[in-house]
């Protein structure tokens, strides 16, 4: 896979802005703006100066063909682009990718696989349009997780490890603490965070981790998919098309999202934080 543009190929990807949490950050934290504001406090007005998340849309283009524009957080948005198109089925994993080029400037991102399919073409226009922060993730057919194959793993692990994960997602969230006005999303194991990102939209900080995935060509029916927003439909499905065992949020999981983990196979955590969570699905993989 050839990339340019400021894109980053699988080999090597480890060095790449280690930041302060090393290989396990993928984002930087450098995600955000300052500005001047008034700030108001005790009936008294003081001219100050405050930092707000980035956020800047960004164009994704599959094989020449302009595909969707995200809103999102201007950071490895390459990533972003590699994740969206596989949780949306268009690719599988890196071996498929011919080259990936980045137009900062422009927030535009090229993607191109070996094969040319036609499938952006069958299902251009039976896009929904979901609940997501931003733009929100684009499914084409929200039944096919449905009629998929059900979810299916062994993998366990301790309540007391997910709990411990989720602390350690929150305390991660640096752009979090300095503005407010990110979610987070991460990829772990039964002992810790594998690798961590934030993003404006929940949807876009999963699909940046799913797209180190794929860049790393890591197996995920044996990993732990942590996020920091509500557990909705669309997050179970995209979860369920990936294989993901379990799904774990400190947040809440909507009716919809339940009989989707169910009917998929898929383990969904809710509620996790301080001494406690709720499992709402297949509880026999939290132990």
């Amino acid at each position: 896979m050839q990339t340019g543009g400021g894109s980053l190929s699988h080999e090597g990807i480890i060095g790449y802005n280690e930041g302060r949490m090393g290989n396990k950050m993928i984002g930087s934290s450098n995600g955000t703006a300052e500005v001047e504001i008034v700030r108001v406090k005790d009936g008294r007005r003081s001219g100050e100066k405050d930092l707000v998340v980035a956020e800047e849309p960004l164009t994704i283009f599959f094989n020449d063909r302009e595909f969707v524009t995200l809103l999102c957080s201007p950071e490895n948005v390459d990533r972003l682009a590699l994740g969206f198109l596989r949780s949306e089925g268009l690719i599988t994993d890196a071996e498929e990718i011919d080259e990936v080029k980045t137009d900062r400037e422009r927030g535009i991102v090229f993607v191109s696989t070996r094969v040319q399919t036609n499938m952006v073409e069958k299902l251009y226009g039976k896009r929904t349009i979901t609940s997501g922060c931003g733009k929100g993730t684009v499914f084409f057919n929200v039944l096919d997780s449905l009629q998929s194959k059900p979810v299916e793993s062994s993998f366990k692990v301790s309540s007391r490890a997910l709990l411990a994960l989720m602390s350690s997602l929150q305390k991660d969230s640096l752009v979090y603490k300095s503005t407010g006005g990110v979610h987070s999303a991460a990829l772990a194991d039964e002992e810790e965070i594998l690798f961590y990102s934030e993003d404006i939209g929940r949807h876009n900080a999963v699909d940046k981790i799913v797209g180190e995935c794929v860049l790393k060509k890591i197996a995920l029916d044996d990993k732990i998919l942590l996020t920091s927003g509500r557990l909705t439909s669309e997050i179970v499905i995209k979860g369920a098309k990936l294989r993901f065992p379990i799904i774990v949020s400190r947040s809440a999981p909507t009716s919809l999202s339940v009989e989707l983990a169910r009917k998929t196979g898929l383990t969904l955590v809710g509620f996790a934080r301080g001494r406690r969570l709720n499992i709402y699905s297949h509880d026999y993989r939290v132990t």
